[in-house]
């Protein structure tokens, strides 16, 4: 193992891959990434799917068969995805074992045209469940206010959910209670709760890009970087204060699980800041970082971790908030943006997987 993802997982950071391709499986490239690198898990989207399909000829064979099937690009789409989440699930699946359901993940989205409709959102939840058949894939859901409900739903059915596209600090606890309104159900319904789990995934780097354009404007260029960290930092101290709740705590004794908090967006986009920034400065027991392979890299390569960066920095990243308000950056008009753009990009990237296919055999359903 790398010395420095090895004492990044010691620090209780589970390390997952933000990337995931049929060539990186069938190279091995995946299973040395799993041996060297300290990877516990994936998380995929159709834009990594759309550049997997544009970068390898590994899929010919089954994209001539659906070809020839006159599958629509859309049924076309949705096979060809699970059909590498199935494959990475069962690479990952005897660390999903060994830790008892903790790691050893796969993530695969509802189609975010979705987002919107909490029983389509649902509705998709079950067919992805029902494709896979596999117990340690999770159903990415987006954290819009109408998904909350496909969340809360999805838990009480027993359906582990990634959350997705989480930027704000309301919106967070938003999810966290979807989750626990959930488990309550499930409880309810005399479902095993140790069966059932969750990550929230909240995003990091687009934050920082968002605000600091603001910053830019007003000349404050020493916050740079800064606010997404800030804002992670603080939704690490909610997700402490929600489960030591004596509702938590009543849920988690009768064998639920924590609902871990994800960072995404950990893909540094400003040049000016270290590349190991989004890892580094987010280093607390318990987490997940998921990682563009770029990242994990450099990671490896020469990350300096300094131990828990995030439970003794609450007070610092208040006075972060607190700077950008005074100002007049409003933070949360910004997140709002956020997830909205968020929803729009992974249509827009849905859309594109299907031309990726289009393009691979011509006309939709032709031979």
């Amino acid at each position: 193992m790398s010395e420095r993802t090895n004492a990044l997982a010691e620090l209780g950071v589970s390390i997952w891959l933000d990337d995931l391709s049929r060539g990186s499986i069938v190279s091995g490239q995946l299973d040395e990434l799993i041996a060297t690198q300290n990877v516990v898990g994936i998380t995929t989207n159709p834009t990594i799917f759309a550049n997997a399909l544009g970068g390898t000829t590994a899929y010919d064979a089954q994209i001539k068969r659906l070809a020839a099937e006159k599958a629509t690009p859309e049924v076309a789409a949705f096979e060809i995805t699970t059909a590498d989440v199935i494959e990475a699930a069962d690479i990952l699946h005897p660390i999903h074992t060994r830790t008892n359901g903790l790691d050893g993940w796969v993530s695969l989205e509802v189609s975010a045209s979705a987002a919107s409709d909490a029983e389509a959102t649902i509705a998709e939840a079950r067919r992805i469940v029902a494709m896979v058949d596999r117990p340690n894939v999770f159903v990415k859901i987006p954290a819009t206010a109408e998904s909350l409900s496909a969340i809360t739903t999805a838990t009480a059915e027993g359906i582990s959910v990634n959350v997705t596209l989480i930027f704000s600090l309301d919106r967070y606890r938003e999810v966290i209670d979807a989750y626990l309104v959930g488990l309550e159900q499930a409880l309810g319904l005399g479902r095993p709760l140790g069966d059932i789990h969750s990550v929230a995934s909240f995003f990091v780097s687009r934050v920082d890009v968002a605000v600091d354009a603001e910053l830019e404007r007003v000349g404050a260029h020493d916050l740079r970087g800064r606010a997404g960290v800030a804002n992670a930092r603080l939704a690490y101290e909610i997700f402490e204060h929600a489960f030591a709740t004596e509702r938590a705590q009543r849920l988690l004794a009768a064998g639920a699980n924590l609902q871990r908090p994800l960072w995404a967006s950990t893909g540094v986009k400003d040049p000016s800041l270290p590349d190991t920034h989004y890892v580094v400065e987010l280093v607390a027991p318990g987490v997940v970082n998921t990682m563009p392979e770029k990242t994990l890299l450099a990671v490896a390569d020469h990350a300096e971790l300094r131990g828990d960066t995030v439970t003794g920095g609450y007070d610092e990243a208040r006075a972060v908030l607190e700077r950008l308000g005074q100002l007049g950056i409003d933070l949360a008009s910004i997140t709002d943006t956020l997830e909205r753009e968020g929803v729009a990009k992974f249509v827009t990237s849905g859309r594109e997987l299907i031309e990726t296919i289009e393009a691979a055999w011509g006309e939709p359903g032709s031979s």
